[in-house]
C-alpha cells in the first residue's frame, strides 16, 4: 500500500512544524502575561516575561533616536530623499574613446524622493537619474485610496487610472482576472502591520491564556542553586519545567483541537494570506489567487487533522525540560530539551543550553543550540556606556562561521557608526566582509543620514567599489498633488484602445525621447531631460 513517502502513522515536516511552534507557545508565549501570583509556573513565565522585556527597553535605549524618529514617520506625512551613488577606486580598466567604465560609475546619481501621508492614503514619488552625466527627470508616481497618477519624461500628457477602471482592463484583457478587483487602498492597508489589535487580542486571550491555564502547576518546581554563569558564581532561584510524554500530547492536542474547529482563527489566518496578494481587494482575487488561499486553508485544516491523528503515536519518549535560573527577576541560565520523532523512527532531540550576564550597561549571552550531533553556537556582546555602543555578535556552526562587529557614538541627536557584517568558511577564498560607516543625525521633525558601504572579499583590494547612500527626511504638510491639467484617463480606453495607444503614441514619443538622450541628429541637449 502506498504511503505517499511517509511512515502511515508518522507526521509530515508541515505537521512536525505545527508541533515545535506549540512547543514554543508553552516555553515562551505565555510569558505575555501579568502574573500576580507567586507559584512556581507564575514565577517562570514571569521571568520569561520579565527578561523579554528587559532586552526590549535596552534596545530601546540604545537606539531612542532612530524610534522616535520611526514613531513620527507614522503619525505625520513624511517627505524621504534616498540618493544612491557609487565610488570606484581600483586601477583604470580604459575605455577608449568616451568615459571609460569607471567615470560613468563615478558619475552616476539615482535620486527618489517620496512623500507618504498612511491616514489620508496618499503617496507620491519623484524619480531622477543621472547615469554618466545623462540626466533623466520628472519621472513621477502618485497614488491615493482610488486613483493613480505617472508622469513620464517623454510623455506630453499625465496618464492615469482608478483602481476601479483598472479591474475592469485585467478582466477584459485577461480572462484569468474575471472577479477580481484591485483596491489601492489595500496597498496602504499592507503598511499598518500584519495583525491587527483585535486579532492579537483574540489570539492572546483564546490561546496563549488557555495554554497557560492548561499546564499543570506540579510541572514546575523551585529550589535554590548556586551557578557559574561565564565564570561567574551566582546565586539563583532554579525554575524547572517538565511535561511528560502523555501531558505534552495532551496539552498539543487541546491546542489543536481548538484550532480545528475555530473559524475566527481560520478567518485571521486566511486574511493574512490574502493581504500578500498586494492590490487585490480581500475578497475579490483572480481564480488562480483565489485556488491557492483555497489550497493553503486546505492544508491548514488538514496538516491539523493529521497532526491530532498521528499524536497517539508520535514519540516524545523523555517529554519537555525546560530549566531556568533567575538572578533579579531575570534569567542567568537556561537548559531547554526534548526529543521527538514519528513512531519507528530514531528519536531526534533538540537541546538549547547557555547564560547570560544582563546589566543595564552590559549585555552578554553565549548559548548552544543543537540537534543531535549537530550544533551552533551563539556569542552576542553588547555595551551601551554613556551612549557609546560597541557590540559582537558571533554565529558559528560546523565549519562556517558569521559575525558581526560595531561601535557607535551618539552626541547632540548625531549617531556615528562602523559596523562590519562578515562570514569564513574552510574553502579556497571562503570569506568576506561587508563594511558599513555613516552618520545619521536626529533633530524633532528632520532626518540627515550618509552611509557608505563597501565589500570585502580575498582577490579584490579593499574598498574598490562603495555605494554611497544620503539621506533625507522631514515632516511635511500634506503629500504634493499631481498636475491634472493635462491628463489621458486610461480608465476610458477599451483594453483594445489601450493596447494600440501604448503602441503608436507612447511607443512614438518614448523612441524620439531616446534618441534625444543617446545624441542622435536632431535630439537636443541630451544632458538635460
Amino acid at each position: 500500500m502506498e504511503e505517499n513517502g511517509q511512515n502511515k502513522k508518522g507526521l509530515s515536516k508541515k505537521v512536525i512544524a505545527i508541533i515545535v511552534a506549540a512547543v514554543l507557545i508553552v516555553g515562551g508565549s505565555a510569558a505575555a502575561f501579568v502574573l500576580i501570583t507567586g507559584s512556581p509556573k507564575a514565577k517562570y513565565f514571569k521571568a520569561e516575561k520579565n527578561t523579554a522585556e528587559f532586552f526590549a527597553n535596552k534596545l530601546e535605549e540604545r537606539y531612542q533616536p532612530e524610534f522616535d524618529w520611526a514613531e513620527n514617520t507614522m503619525e505625520n506625512p513624511i517627505e524621504n530623499t534616498v540618493e544612491l551613488s557609487a565610488q570606484y577606486n581600483g586601477p583604470p580598466t580604459g575605455g577608449g574613446m568616451g568615459m571609460s567604465p569607471e567615470q560613468v560609475i563615478n558619475n552616476s546619481t539615482l535620486t527618489m524622493t517620496s512623500q507618504l501621508n498612511q491616514d489620508e492614503n496618499q503617496f507620491a514619488t519623484d524619480l531622477q537619474i543621472n547615469f554618466g552625466g545623462v540626466e533623466m527627470k520628472d519621472i513621477k508616481l502618485f497614488m491615493d485610496g482610488n486613483n493613480a497618477f505617472l508622469q513620464l519624461p517623454f510623455l506630453e500628457e499625465v496618464l492615469t487610472i482608478q483602481d476601479s477602471d483598472l479591474s475592469k482592463l485585467l478582466q477584459e484583457s485577461d480572462p484569468a482576472f474575471e472577479g477580481a478587483e484591485i483596491d489601492f487602498k489595500a496597498l496602504f492597508n499592507q503598511m499598518d502591520g500584519m495583525l491587527s489589535e483585535e486579532d492579537k487580542e483574540y489570539i492572546t486571550d483564546e490561546y496563549l491564556m488557555m495554554v497557560y491555564n492548561e499546564l499543570p502547576d506540579d510541572a514546575f518546581d523551585t529550589e535554590n542553586e548556586t551557578v557559574t554563569v561565564q565564570d561567574e558564581s551566582i546565586d539563583a532561584e532554579k525554575i524547572t519545567f517538565s511535561l511528560t510524554e502523555e501531558q505534552f500530547k495532551e496539552l498539543i492536542t487541546t491546542v489543536l483541537e481548538k484550532a480545528k474547529d475555530d473559524d475566527r482563527l481560520k478567518e485571521i489566518i486566511e486574511k493574512q494570506i490574502r493581504n500578500q496578494f498586494g492590490i487585490f481587494t480581500s475578497g475579490s482575487l483572480p481564480a488562480e489567487m483565489e485556488n491557492e488561499v483555497s489550497t493553503a486553508m486546505e492544508d491548514f485544516e488538514k496538516s491539523i487533522d493529521e497532526a491530532i491523528n498521528g499524536l497517539e503515536d508520535f514519540q516524545v519518549p523523555d517529554g519537555l525540560t525546560s530549566v531556568i535560573w533567575v538572578k533579579d527577576d531575570l534569567i542567568v541560565k537556561r537548559d531547554f530539551s526534548i526529543g521527538m520523532a514519528p513512531k519507528d523512527e530514531e528519536v531526534s532531540t533538540l537541546s538549547i543550553t547557555g547564560g547570560q550576564m544582563l546589566n543595564d550597561s552590559e549585555q552578554n549571552l553565549a548559548y548552544e543550540f543543537a540537534v543531535d550531533d549537530s550544533s551552533a553556537t551563539v556569542d552576542i556582546n553588547l555595551s551601551n556606556k554613556d551612549n557609546n555602543l560597541k557590540d559582537s555578535i558571533t554565529i558559528a556552526g560546523g565549519d562556517i562561521e558569521l559575525s558581526y562587529s560595531g561601535e557607535s557614538t551618539l552626541e547632540d541627536g548625531t549617531r556615528e557608526f562602523e559596523r562590519t557584517f562578515s562570514f569564513s568558511t574552510p574553502e579556497p577564498n571562503g570569506s568576506g566582509s561587508l563594511n558599513w560607516s555613516g552618520e545619521a543625525t536626529y533633530e524633532n521633525d528632520q532626518k540627515t543620514a550618509d552611509h557608505t558601504i563597501s565589500v570585502g572579499l580575498p582577490d579584490l583590494p579593499q574598498d574598490i567599489v562603495s555605494l554611497n547612500i544620503k539621506n533625507d527626511a522631514k515632516t511635511i504638510k500634506e503629500v504634493e498633488q499631481p498636475d491634472d491639467s493635462n491628463v489621458k484617463n486610461l480608465g476610458d480606453m477599451s483594453a483594445q484602445e489601450l493596447e494600440m495607444y501604448f503602441q503608436t503614441e507612447v511607443a512614438g514619443q518614448f523612441q524620439q525621447w531616446l534618441m534625444e538622450i543617446m545624441g542622435a541628429p536632431g535630439g537636443g541637449n541630451m544632458n538635460s531631460f
